[in-house]
């Protein structure tokens, strides 16, 4: 890749819709679910849906790492970061997200010690600067972060940190995927995988998605074209009647995932028995702990984070939109009481989430649907 631009070529963007096209049956429905939210956000902000045929729907699912996240490790987190011999650090999304009690921000505002980091090693850095504070990194996302993490808590270790804490929170890829294919009320053709959660871990895991279940699977990177070239190549798996997992991303996604990575994480790391997943419920082995040679580093076991459950606001469709079930406009407070700057959920906070992307790049045409709507009822 020598230029951004290159990706984000006009002509050749028409020219693979038009090869979309002529491989899409007439009269038959497509539904084709990006995994990932930044794909979402590209979609929306690119125009990409509107290149496609009508009959092929793009369906988004539950690749964002802070969206998935239940109100109850939120208030966990709160509760932490209200400590007074703590400083909780985070990353820029999670200030935000509302939990039972209100958000990280605001408990900043009212004099907790919270500050935003862009990596681990920030934290693990104010830990040094700060000998006697306690400093607490919130670790969020999917494999995509976890090696991040993982290479931070082996420094501290070697370095005989003593007050530097991690509050663990990533989830995996394969087990929400899993529960989603194996749900009732969401019929799906194929799948845009993921193509920064693939940088670690490949393309392998993927393949029971094709064996066991019969959806092709092409994992995408996030330029426009990238996401055109998916979709075609999804739609020719369909055509043939194949079902495989394609690596569209193949000049940034190795086949087998980036093994130093996963071997760092498989010392830092082990799975949970179980983890509580926003509108999917709990999924047997689908996040991460700190394995017990790192416990003296977890804050989940320093602090007695207490772990208690909290249902969402019941104006709030989060759960139904990650799953796919509703689009964003559909929610009932979409754009009227849940906003970006006033979020009932985490899916209109976060710079991956759904209900963002349709905010900031779809609602001019979702509010002429509706107008549509209005006319067609009158008329009736």
């Amino acid at each position: 890749m020598k230029y951004v631009t290159e990706f984000r070529d006009a002509e050749l963007a028409r020219a693979v819709a038009a090869k979309i096209a002529a491989l899409a049956e007439p009269k038959r429905h497509y539904k084709i679910m990006e995994v990932c939210g930044g794909h979402t956000h590209t979609i929306y902000r690119h125009g990409i849906k509107d290149l496609l045929p009508e009959h092929i729907e793009l369906v988004h699912g539950p690749g964002c790492p802070v969206c998935v996240l239940p109100m109850g490790r939120v208030d966990d987190g709160i509760a932490i970061a209200e400590r007074p011999e703590v400083i909780f650090t985070c990353f820029g999304d999670m200030l935000r997200v509302p939990g039972s009690r209100g958000t990280l921000l605001e408990v900043k505002a009212q004099g907790a010690d919270v500050r935003m980091v862009y990596s681990p090693l920030d934290a693990l850095r104010l830990a040094r600067e700060n000998p006697d504070r306690q400093v607490v990194f919130y670790a969020i996302g999917f494999e995509t972060t976890a090696p991040s993490t993982a290479l931070t808590l082996q420094r501290a270790k070697r370095e005989g940190t003593k007050n530097f804490s991690v509050f663990c929170n990533h989830v995996t890829i394969v087990p929400p995927v899993r529960a989603l294919l194996d749900s009732p009320d969401l019929r799906l053709d194929a799948f845009i995988g993921p193509g920064h959660v693939s940088t670690v871990i490949g393309c392998r895991p993927y393949e029971f998605m094709a064996a066991d279940y019969g959806k092709p699977v092409a994992v995408a990177g996030f330029e426009p074209l990238d996401l055109m070239q998916s979709i075609l190549m999804l739609m020719q798996q369909l055509a043939d009647g194949r079902c495989e997992v394609e690596n569209q991303y193949n000049r940034v996604v190795p086949w087998e995932g980036n093994l130093p990575a996963l071997r760092s994480m498989a010392e830092v790391f082990e799975l949970r028995p179980y983890f509580e997943w926003r509108g999917l419920g709990f999924i047997a082995q689908s996040a991460l702990k700190l394995s017990a040679a790192y416990a003296d580093f977890d804050a989940e076991l320093r602090y007695a984070v207490r772990g208690v459950r909290v249902a969402d606001p019941k104006a709030c469709q989060c759960g139904e939109v990650l799953k796919g079930v509703l689009k964003p406009w559909e929610c009932k407070v979409f754009g009227t009481a849940c906003t970006p700057e006033h979020p009932l959920g985490a899916l209109m906070v976060s710079s991956e989430g759904a209900c963002a992307a349709y905010h900031n790049f779809g609602r001019k045409v979702f509010a002429k649907i509706d107008v549509l709507d209005s006319q067609i009822g009158a008329v009736q």
